[in-house]
């Protein structure tokens, strides 16, 4: 799971701004050398029944590489995918499609257009999915959904969960809203079957994760995926007692962009 791929220091060029964004940003030479690791490993993958038949075999040869916010970088990432065959799933927030540092909706027809998958990222990005009421799960998957559908002039049914912030009625919804493949931040390669859809889980990219790193992630390896495991639970614990508090805290600490109308603090979608 990346983010965007932005030079050092413009790491506010693409995507959401401020240093917490920035933490799961690369540069394109980190990305470029990720990708050059990953070539050639064809691990045993969960099969990904909803996502378009390729004319080539990319999408066998390689795990999938997923992009979730929908930044400008998108455009960046493709082209660095498509030199060494690689295609990109880029999961997009629609209230930002055409807003500064976010694709628009030439770049999305682009991307679909060049053999790269589109889904949705929600809405608005709540931090705190699953959290969010039961109506405002339904209107962030559909809404997302009916607008890229609108864009592409095609069937959207993949999708990721924004925020990492996972739990079964997120799953529920996105199912009711007509989404068959649900991405989710847990680090695992296992997917499930979970009211009509299938869940995947994914390993995340920050901008200190190496290239060997990349790699071993991708061919299966334990130690690494461990590792995440054991953070993502650390994480998961201090989100679920912190509640509010963490959301506080992570903004003092980290000092998001004050722009950003996150989801589920805006009360809107």
């Amino acid at each position: 799971m990346y983010h965007d791929v932005v030079p050092a220091g413009a790491e506010d060029s693409s995507g959401f701004p401020g240093r917490d964004a920035a933490l799961y940003k690369v540069t394109p030479e980190q990305f470029a050398d990720h990708l050059d690791a990953v070539a050639g490993i064809a691990p045993d993958l969960p099969d990904l029944p909803d996502l378009p038949d390729l004319p080539d075999p990319r999408r066998e040869a390689a795990p999938p590489i997923t992009f979730d916010d929908g930044g400008v970088s998108a455009m960046t990432a493709a082209d660095l995918l498509e030199a060494r065959g690689f295609i990109g799933h880029f999961f997009v927030t629609a209230n930002y499609i055409g807003t500064p540092g976010f694709v628009s909706e030439l770049d999305i027809r682009e991307l679909a257009g060049r053999g790269h998958v589109i889904g949705s990222h929600s809405c608005s990005h709540p931090l705190r999915m699953g959290h969010c009421s039961w109506p405002q799960l339904v209107t962030e998957w559909t809404d997302s959904r009916a607008v890229l559908c609108d864009i592409l002039g095609a069937d959207v049914r993949v999708a990721s969960v924004p925020g990492g912030d996972f739990a079964p009625q997120v799953a529920e919804a996105a199912a009711q809203a007509g989404i068959t493949t649900l991405f989710t931040s847990e680090p695992t390669r296992a997917s499930q079957q979970a009211f009509g859809l299938t869940l995947h889980g994914r390993f995340t990219i920050q901008k200190w994760t190496t290239a060997d790193t990349a790699a071993a992630l991708a061919a299966g390896r334990w130690l690494p995926w461990a590792r995440q495991a054991a953070l993502w639970t650390a994480k998961k614990l201090t989100k679920r007692v912190g509640g509010e508090r963490y959301l506080q805290l992570r903004r003092l600490l980290l000092r998001h962009g004050t722009e950003v109308q996150w989801g589920d603090r805006s009360g809107t979608t």
